[in-house]
């Protein structure tokens, strides 16, 4: 498969500081890698470029990406996306926005998402199981609106839920699985099914 025609950038959302889940999630390791480099690689082998990571609660160094501390981080996922979108170059056409803490999303969900957007769609979301989840890609047109609505903890949920007709759903059930990681627990219960993930039919 040849890669997207599109500038296609990502925004990765890493800068909470884990309540939860007793400290940072961006830092937390996940089969050896920390959930943020996870998160980076996830969007680049999509196909996204540059990846923009929005970090906060801790600040790192994530090679393969620009990384934007948002001051703002304790006020919730609101002011981390309007921090990652701003901070997407201009010469993107779209950005892909990726969670840090979900980590057994395979880059087909990535690549799906740009090729809906590359078909004309104008908002593409990832779909499991028939419930809309991320990642969830934005063209630049709505950049503006999607900043404007994002408060608190809610990020990109405030727009889709007002502009319902500009949404296309992509079916990415056989790319992954979109569990977050939010607890210890979830962290040991999703190393445990990572077995059963890899044994399904992997996505283009």
């Amino acid at each position: 498969m040849t890669g997207p025609t599109s500038e296609v950038a990502g925004v990765l959302l890493a800068a909470g500081g884990g309540s939860r889940f007793g400290g940072p999630k961006a830092l937390v390791e996940f089969e050896g890698e920390r959930l943020a480099d996870r998160g980076v690689r996830l969007l680049a082998d999509g196909g996204c470029g540059p990846v923009v990571a929005v970090l906060g609660a801790a600040p790192t160094a994530l090679p393969g990406a620009v990384t934007v501390v948002n001051p703002d981080w304790a006020t919730g996922m609101g002011s981390s996306l309007r921090a990652g979108l701003r901070a997407v170059p201009g010469s993107a056409r779209a950005a892909v926005i990726a969670l840090a803490d979900q980590p057994l999303i395979r880059p087909a969900a990535v690549r799906r998402l740009i090729e809906a957007f590359e078909a004309g769609a104008e908002v593409a979301v990832a779909e499991y199981g028939g419930q809309p989840r991320n990642p969830v890609l934005i063209s630049r047109a709505h950049f503006a609106e999607v900043c404007a609505l994002a408060e608190g903890d809610v990020g990109a949920r405030p727009f889709l839920r007002a502009r319902p007709e500009l949404v296309t759903r992509v079916a990415c059930d056989d790319a992954g699985d979109p569990a977050d990681v939010d607890t210890l627990e979830d962290l040991r219960r999703l190393s445990a099914v990572r077995a059963d993930v890899d044994r399904r039919p992997p996505g283009r």
